[in-house]
């Protein structure tokens, strides 16, 4: 099954998550068609939006742990760097970039959504950040832009989960509900004018997106990242 399904209406390019079977948790072929898509859309002077969505029950419940038993720290590290591109560079995109949550939305799903410049979670959203159970260090800057330094440390260090209405209240998501033609207006400036304004607001330029890697790449590259996250799965599985 194809894992990512495109869909072009007008300016707006879909990219649906199609593996509602694991949760559409991003496995690396995921991955890259999601990376291949958004370096493909910067380059189209005729897109202004993105949306990101996920087939199924739930919008991304976060990286694909189900062949933990058996890769090497060494291939999950690559992973977890891929993963932290797709990120910046849906945070970075020059086009308005959409998150429609539902469900579950844990782990890099929840970091995929704040990266978006427009978050709508739906009600029965949840929202999880457990990385830093892997002992990673993972979007907590782009968080902190979203929801404040303090309770983003709380959120991350004490655990947690997030529910539809107190995300709003935060400020991680924008919207409760989502249609297109209120929610996605069109823009009244060119592409490449709209690409400078949101440079110009964006808090993080390329230094710190840099910075973001190299934090994760020390913090994955620590001994034992498989055994973190298989205890992580455990926890889950007691539920």
């Amino acid at each position: 099954m194809v894992p990512l399904l495109v869909h072009r209406q007008g300016g707006t390019l879909t990219l649906e998550l199609a593996r509602p079977e694991r949760g559409n948790a991003l496995a690396d072929e995921l991955v890259e068609a999601l990376l291949a898509q958004l370096r493909a859309a910067r380059l189209d002077a005729s897109l202004h939006t993105v949306v990101l969505r996920g087939q199924g029950p739930n919008f991304c419940t976060g990286f694909d742990l189900s062949d933990l038993a058996t890769v090497g720290e060494g291939e999950l590290l690559r992973r977890v760097i891929r993963i932290e591109t797709l990120l910046a560079e849906v945070w970075a995109s020059p086009l308005r970039t959409v998150a429609v949550a539902h469900g579950r939305t844990w782990g890099a799903g929840a970091e995929l959504l704040a990266s978006c410049e427009v978050r709508v979670v739906r009600p029965g959203t949840t929202l999880r950040f457990p990385g830093a159970r892997f002992g990673l260090v993972l979007g907590t800057r782009r968080l902190a832009t979203r929801i404040g330094a303090d309770r983003t440390r709380r959120l991350v260090t004490e655990g947690g989960e997030v529910d539809a209405a107190q995300a709003l209240a935060w400020g991680l998501a924008t919207h409760g509900e989502f249609d297109a033609d209120t929610t996605l207006p069109e823009p009244v400036v060119d592409t490449a004018t709209a690409a400078a304004i949101r440079q110009a607001t964006r808090p993080n330029d390329s230094a710190a997106l840099d910075a973001d890697l190299a934090a994760l790449v020390r913090s994955a590259s620590e001994p034992g990242l498989r055994e973190r996250m298989l205890r992580y799965v455990a926890t889950l599985r007691g539920r």
